[in-house]
């Protein structure tokens, strides 16, 4: 085991890892004294204690988690008041529309509460709002958003849309924690099937914008079906046909169009994107 390359790889990774053991220099004696004494076989384990001392313990919810999953909590705010005050609003069509908005408002209710204990019992506080917290007509640029339909379920797909690419956008701080980033993804798995719901119900209700356009249950380059620059943002960046380094369009030399390549994909969205999405549903 060559200690050398090991501290060359963690520096390219944490430059500032030697900072954490004074110097480079005595990150070298504390390899070296402790592969000194054990067997090759312990060295994994020995080093993992030395950086123990370095970066804490290893089995320790990192602030960078509770603060993605109390990100992710706001977000569930939003929706969970934005649905409860949709279902009240007698606007709705009795029956699968209905059914269909009391069913995604039970859901985000519980991903508040499962997200609010799940912070809580790693040792965080848990974000709190209350109804008076928000305003769903984004300064004024939705006053109708309680007593127009057509205006309530593009405000609830704007929701989903954002929140499927929010989740993804923050699955990397949750990767050193199996249990939290399988709990995240899950929500986010929900959140898409709210946004191709919601997107279902608009198109049979023709309520798309403008009419006459095409929208499916996922989002095609950066169509919103909406035509608001209020929402514009939670849209942009779809049209990517790349991933990974990877040109889709036309790969392999199938016909694959720049529509069907950005369908293929959710983007990421990150923090300082979502926060000024929402913010001006924030009061």
């Amino acid at each position: 085991m060559n200690l050398q390359n090991i501290l060359s790889e963690i520096e390219t990774t944490d430059p500032e890892v030697y900072d954490k053991f004074d110097t480079r220099r005595n990150a070298m004696k504390s390899f070296a004294k402790t592969s000194g004494k054990i067997a090759l076989a312990s060295i994994p384990f020995a080093l993992g204690s030395i950086f123990q001392k370095a970066y804490g313990s290893p089995t320790g919810t990192s602030g960078i988690i509770i603060d993605t999953l109390n990100f992710a909590l706001t977000l569930e705010y939003l929706e969970s008041n934005f649905y409860i005050k949709a279902v009240a609003s007698g606007i709705i069509p009795v029956g699968e529309s209905l059914n269909a908005l009391t069913v995604i408002r039970d859901h985000e209710n519980e991903h508040v509460a499962f997200l609010s204990t799940a912070i809580t019992a790693a040792g965080g506080t848990p974000v709190s709002f209350k109804a008076t917290d928000f305003d769903f007509t984004a300064k004024g640029n939705f006053p109708g958003v309680f007593t127009d339909y057509g205006t309530l379920l593009a405000v609830a797909q704007t929701f989903e849309d954002t929140g499927v690419r929010a989740y993804k956008g923050q699955a990397p701080n949750l990767i050193s924690n199996n249990d939290y980033l399988q709990a995240a993804l899950q929500i986010h798995s929900v959140e898409a099937r709210h946004a191709a719901r919601l997107r279902e119900m608009r198109k049979k209700a023709n309520l798309l914008v403008p009419a006459g356009v095409d929208v499916k249950p996922w989002i095609t380059l950066n169509q919103s079906g909406i035509a608001s620059p209020a929402v514009q943002a939670s849209y942009d960046g779809e049209e990517s046909v790349v991933q990974a380094g990877v040109t889709i369009t036309n790969i392999g030399g199938f016909p694959i169009s720049a529509k069907a390549a950005s369908e293929a994909f959710d983007e990421p969205l990150t923090k300082d994107q979502v926060s000024a999405i929402v913010k001006p549903f924030f009061n």
